[in-house]
Formats: structure tokens, sequence, C-alpha cells
């Protein structure tokens, strides 16, 4: 039986996950108290429902600090026991969170002390860094809608668990943010801009003409070749320690000319090992 816990901050979308674990057929058990995590998961292996192999558990910081503490140690238990334990955190910056509270009406779980929403966010995030710290998955839900969400947990999760390494390179615009959720991150900025030449300027690196104006430079050969170099050296590493889940962020300025062409090298060449577990994002592209 596959374990997979789904953590992270109020408001960050981790119903929808579930939702999506569901989906593909996950026994899933939301806000379950950490205190009853060991009892739950044992009753689960002795008599899971008809139809169902995995379960997917939704985990808030309600469960109390003392108890969010403890959430590695048991996990370490169920690994021991034999069971193939994943955890996925889901976060959004804090602008956003507001955003979607406001629109919502919903309460967050810990304004019931009295905080005022701002202060409850900064207090759950506080309270939920434990957690973040030792994740398998970390995933940035900001820009994601509800659709965007789901089928990103679908390709990264579900069917990964059974094959190994599963690696998400991602292109973004350093104007519009640094991502949150990232392993490594590489900075083009250093590299020729398409973007000064206004013939160009409309295309994104999915295009031939961008293409065609990168190739030209030396100097993008040598970041690619750079890159490439340092992904085959570590990546098997990565692999061969059971590591389930790398990204890897890649940006340009505006994150739709150099970053974009690159991530796409980068997924052709790593596809070549890791097959359809390699997966790309273009967070600026929509």
């Amino acid at each position: 039986m596959k374990i997979t816990i789904v953590s992270g901050l109020s408001g960050s979308g981790k119903s929808i996950a579930l939702n999506a674990f569901e989906d593909e057929g996950y026994y899933c058990i939301d806000n379950l108290p950490i205190t009853l995590l060991e009892t739950t998961v044992r009753e689960l292996a002795r008599n899971l429902p008809t139809g169902y192999e995995n379960i997917a558990l939704g985990i808030d910081a309600r469960s109390g600090g003392r108890a969010l503490e403890d959430l590695e140690r048991i996990l370490g238990v169920f690994r021991d026991q034999g069971f193939e334990v994943s955890l996925i955190y889901l976060q959004a910056s804090e602008d956003v969170l507001i955003k979607r509270y406001s629109e919502t009406r919903r309460k967050h779980p810990l304004t019931h002390t009295g905080l005022p929403l701002v202060e409850a966010i900064r207090a759950e995030r506080d309270m939920m860094q434990a957690i973040a710290a030792f994740a398998d998955l970390a995933i940035d839900t900001s820009r994601l809608n509800v659709h965007e969400l789901s089928i990103l947990v679908k390709e990264r999760a579900p069917g990964d668990f059974d094959s190994g390494l599963s690696l998400l390179i991602q292109s973004f615009g350093f104007k519009h943010g640094i991502p949150l959720d990232t392993d490594f991150l590489f900075d083009l900025r250093c590299l020729p801009n398409p973007h000064w030449e206004p013939k160009l300027r409309p295309h994104t690196g999915l295009e031939p003409p961008i293409i065609d104006f990168l190739e030209q430079h030396e100097e993008v050969e040598q970041m690619y070749q750079s890159i490439r170099q340092f992904l085959d050296q570590w990546i098997p590493h990565f692999r061969s320690c059971n590591r389930s889940y790398v990204t890897l962020s890649v940006g340009c300025t505006g994150g739709r000319h150099r970053s974009v062409y690159m991530a796409e090298r980068l997924a052709a060449h790593l596809r070549e090992t890791l097959g359809e577990r390699v997966h790309v994002k273009h967070r600026e592209l929509r």
C-alpha cells in the first residue's frame, strides 16, 4: 500500500489535490488529525475498502504544533514497516492566499483564535515550516488554477510512485518572481536576449525564429552543455537514494524566450533516460 500525505497552507489547494488522487483511484481522507494517523493507517492496511490499493491523507495546521513536529517520525515508522510513503506540500504567496479567502469568504482555520487573516496566514506558515523542510514534493500554487493544479498532481504523483524519479523542468521570468517550489535554479539572463529584436519579440522559445536566434550564439550552447553535464552527473544520485521528485527551474527576464527554449532542450535530453517521467511547465506562457 502506498501512502501519500497531502499537506501545506490553508487555501493552497489541498482539497483539489486530494480530489485528483481520488480520481486516480486512491482512498482519500481529508483533515485527518496526526494523532489518529498511525491508527488510521494500521486499520486501512488491514481492511482497505474493496477496489482501493493506495491511500492519500490530508493533514493541516489544525493538528497543532506538537503533533506536526511528530509527523516526520511517524512517516519514518511507516517506511520501516514497508510502506511507500510520499509527502506533498502545497504553498502559495501571502497575497494570493488573502485574495482566495476574500473571494470565497471562507474563514482561515486559525482565525478562530482571534487572529486577523494576515496574521493567521503568517502564523500557519511558521507552524508548517517543519513539514515543508522534509516534503518530497513542494508545489507553489500561486499561479495555478483549479484545473492546472489537478493536472500537475496527476502528472507528477500517481504513476510516478511506481517508476522512480519524477523531474519537472519549469521556465519562468525573474521579473514575475522566483518560483518557491524548486530544487535547482539556473539564471539565463546573461545570454543574448531576443526581446531586443523587434521582429522576434512576439515569438516564444517554442518557435523557430527564437530557436534559430539562440542557436547562433556560442554562449547559449555553452550554458546548455554546462547545465546538461550537471544534471547528467547528479540526477543518477537522486535516483539511487530513492528521491521521488526533483524540480529544476530555468529563468530569464520575462520567461518567454531563453528559459522556454532551454527548458524544452533539457527536457528532450533527459527524456532519453527518464522517459515520460520528465515534465515541462512554462510558467509565463498562457
